[in-house]
């Protein structure tokens, strides 16, 4: 994924976390040897809009649109967790992530006790940026997710001080103003501030739904939702803003013109009801487009491969076959996903210098089969099961299909003890 899209035969040689050489690899000795003859290496793939926490709400909130699904559903849930719960939650999303090809995740969290979150990520290998969701403004919440403005920010630098940078340069943390709808202006100014002195990411939703957008037009006297944020002063290079799936063209310029970032989530957007984002239209403009499953609570597979599948054949159906080609949606999953972050000179391409974020996948699979083209095969074949090595900075996490750092069963078994406790509270 380099910017020639080559493809390359041969050997990857990693040093010290990072990428040493490619192709011709110098015959020193190595601690190991992965045979990989035959399979794919690529960068390991960047979400750029995911929920950890939710990762236990999978299955208790389907069927429903997405201002429903939140008040009845997400809200009440976020609400009940835990410290203990939420790392059952970002234990469960890891190994699952890591295990289907996603090395790096840009994550928005609950209201409270962020850091049991940070800490599983840590201890996980994974790459992240975590952001503590802030809401100060709807009256619709439960109490626990209530907060005072001042406080809320507080919370959100005292965890970047905390967390930003930790994890041999691992971890980072975001601002994570939910929307605009759970935000009052003062917060969502205050966000704005902080984030340029603080060169902070800022994390939120925006334009998702038509209900969304009409709320917001009631509480702005008529603004858009992307002019708003402009009002507010987020509007800059540092805004990732998920799903964006009712932008018109005025407000695609806009976007263009501050280099904001937008996530595109096409499982969640379908599984709501949401619509299908205009992907083709604001990369024309420009815009940074790059790829997320969103939640398991509106997407319930986080599988990076199935997404990128989506985003090609929904923007064939909006428009026509080819309007966004399987290379170019590989490139959202990699490339695009480090600009969001803020992270292309150390991850989403397989060059030498970068930091060692790749996965390989096995090839000569019944459905791969006559495998003509990679990027067809990848984007339109290939499932997260076919990873079968993932490495992050260098540590191999996925070795031969099974994770290095947990076991997959007792994973698996420990979220299912943690989502029920955490369901009983929210009583759902």
């Amino acid at each position: 994924m380099n910017d020639q899209f080559e493809v390359v035969h041969g050997d990857v040689s990693i040093r010290d976390g990072r990428i040493a050489a490619v192709g011709r690899v110098p015959d020193a000795p190595h601690d190991r040897v992965i045979d990989a003859e035959g399979d794919y290496v690529l960068p390991g793939l960047i979400q750029t809009h995911i929920h950890l926490c939710q990762t236990l709400f999978r299955g208790y909130a389907d069927d429903m649109p997405l201002m429903q699904w939140l008040r009845a559903r997400i809200w009440p849930m976020e609400a009940a967790h835990t410290p203990a719960t939420l790392r059952a939650a970002a234990q469960l999303a890891t190994t699952e992530l890591l295990s289907s090809g996603t090395t790096a995740v840009l994550t928005m969290e609950t209201v409270h006790d962020t850091d049991a979150v940070f800490e599983a990520v840590a201890a996980s290998g994974m790459r992240a940026t975590i952001g503590k969701c802030m809401m100060d403004r709807d009256a619709d919440v439960p109490s626990r997710l209530k907060e005072r403005t001042q406080a809320s920010l507080d919370e959100s630098l005292a965890l970047r001080t905390r967390w930003h940078g930790a994890a041999d340069g691992r971890i980072h943390a975001a601002l994570a103003p939910r929307f605009a709808v759970s935000c009052t202006r003062d917060l969502l100014e205050a966000v704005a501030a902080a984030s340029a002195e603080h060169a902070a990411l800022v994390h939120t939703h925006a334009s998702e739904s038509r209900e969304e957008i009409a709320i917001v037009r009631e509480m702005t006297g008529g603004l858009s939702n992307i002019a708003y944020l402009d009002a507010v002063h987020l509007a800059t290079p540092h805004l990732c803003a998920a799903h964006c799936v009712w932008v018109d063209a005025d407000e695609q310029r806009l976007l263009a013109a501050r280099d904001v970032k937008v996530m595109h989530c096409p499982g969640s957007n379908l599984k709501l009801g949401s619509g299908l984002a205009p992907v083709v239209e604001m990369q024309r403009q420009g815009i940074t487009v790059s790829l997320g499953t969103d939640g398991a609570a509106c997407n319930n597979r986080l599988d990076m491969f199935e997404e990128m599948r989506l985003a090609a054949v929904l923007q064939a159906t909006r428009l026509e076959p080819g309007a966004l080609p399987a290379r170019e949606v590989l490139w959202m999953a990699t490339r695009a996903g480090a600009r969001t972050l803020g992270l292309e000179h150390e991850i989403g391409s397989v060059e030498v210098g970068k930091k060692a974020d790749l996965i390989r996948v096995r090839r000569h699979q019944l459905h791969h089969a006559p495998d003509v083209d990679p990027y067809s095969t990848l984007v339109y074949a290939a499932r997260g099961t076919d990873v079968r090595t993932t490495i992050v900075d260098g540590a191999i996490l996925v070795d031969d299909g099974e994770p290095t750092r947990v076991s997959r069963a007792e994973v698996a078994a420990a979220a299912a003890v943690a989502a029920r406790a955490l369901a009983s509270r929210a009583g759902v």
